[in-house]
């Protein structure tokens, strides 16, 4: 049972953390005065949608994110301490008990996203609202992306993505075959 909670603390700390941010951005890209916008205005806007819906939503949370950190949801479950329950979202994005690699990654990308948030903070709008929009639909597509990936992980007997925990390394979980199948 104190797995199952992990789990669900771990699923429902991420969601809060990405939906607050897409509340946030939303409403300032929201307030973008679009009876202003110039013609590079809107070709920035279509620009900055494309280029985060597939570099941030697509290639960062589908590809990545999302599946990886399904995974550890549901290592989580299995593998609960009094640590990971209390730190279960930070557990699911690989700060602790990951490969060295994947915490340095996700501490560096982290820590490049602070960055990135204090720079845009410094654009005037309209610029402001339009990287808003982009981040938000980046945002969006991995809140999605996570739910069902989370969905597979917890409900398929196999779920063949790596947790990246020392225990478990890279590559893709041995397949258990059961049944009249089994060699």
């Amino acid at each position: 049972m104190l797995g199952v909670i992990a789990a669900l603390w771990g699923f429902a700390g991420i969601c809060l953390l990405l939906g607050s941010a897409v509340w946030r951005l939303g409403s300032m890209a929201l307030d973008v005065p679009l009876d202003s916008f110039d013609w590079y205005h809107w070709v920035a806007l279509v620009l900055c949608l494309g280029f985060m819906g597939f570099a941030e939503g697509y290639r960062g949370f589908q590809q990545n994110f999302s599946p990886r950190t399904a995974a550890r949801i549901r290592y989580l479950k299995g593998h609960v301490t009094p640590l990971r329950l209390l730190l279960a979202p930070l557990f699911c994005m690989g700060f602790f008990h990951a490969l060295r690699r994947r915490q340095i990654i996700t501490i560096c990308l982290s820590g490049g996203i602070v960055l990135l948030i204090l720079l845009v903070r410094l654009l005037e709008q309209p610029w402001r609202g339009i990287v808003d929009a982009g981040v938000v639909l980046g945002l969006s597509w991995g809140l999605v992306s996570l739910a069902l990936f989370t969905l597979q992980a917890l409900t398929r007997e196999v779920y063949d993505v790596s947790p990246e925990t020392p225990d478990r390394p890279v590559g893709p979980s041995p397949v258990v075959r059961t049944g009249s199948a089994q060699k």
